[in-house]
């Protein structure tokens, strides 16, 4: 865990940013809010890859988040050097599937401070979150339950790692 900064910051990672990763980070601002740590975190997200970097979150994604009353924000960019060194390098890397895993562990992220989203979902069996991006919009209300099912596991953890900060 770092110690550069009061705030413990968290980011989601799939691969162009628009689709899973600011879905996952909506509904987990809205959860941290509820719960009352939102005001100590930082809450990002961010794509393995360029590919949407200034756009918006995918319609799609947007329009399920909408309909079960999360927050819409979101401009996709893409991984960048210090989003893993320096003053605003991450507590925590939640990422959406292996391959994104990979890309962040070679990219200089420590094995402790990666982590698959769906691992925090005990029911799911699978480490994966499947891209719903080429899909029709059924798929988009299956990423969100599945997002949904692993927040609380998320928010454990994080609160766990923000307690564990305060005591040092």
């Amino acid at each position: 865990m770092s110690s550069h900064s009061a705030l413990y910051r968290i980011v989601f990672v799939c691969s162009g940013n628009i689709c899973r990763s600011p879905a996952a980070e909506n509904v987990f601002r809205a959860r941290a809010e509820r719960v009352g740590i939102l005001p100590r975190l930082a809450v990002d997200s961010a794509g393995t890859h360029g590919y949407h970097e200034g756009e918006p979150p995918d319609r799609r994604s947007l329009a399920v988040l909408r309909a079960a009353g999360y927050p819409t924000e979101g401009c996709a960019r893409e991984l960048r050097q210090n989003d893993f060194r320096g003053s605003e390098a991450h507590d925590l890397f939640v990422c959406m599937d292996r391959t994104h895993e990979r890309h962040v562990l070679a990219a200089g992220a420590p094995r402790e401070r990666v982590v698959l989203l769906r691992s925090f979902d005990a029911a799911s069996g699978h480490a994966d979150l499947p891209d719903p991006y080429y899909g029709g919009d059924d798929g988009f209300d299956d990423m969100l339950s599945m997002i949904e099912r692993a927040m609380d596991g998320l928010l454990a953890r994080v609160e766990a790692e923000m307690s564990a900060r305060k005591e040092r």
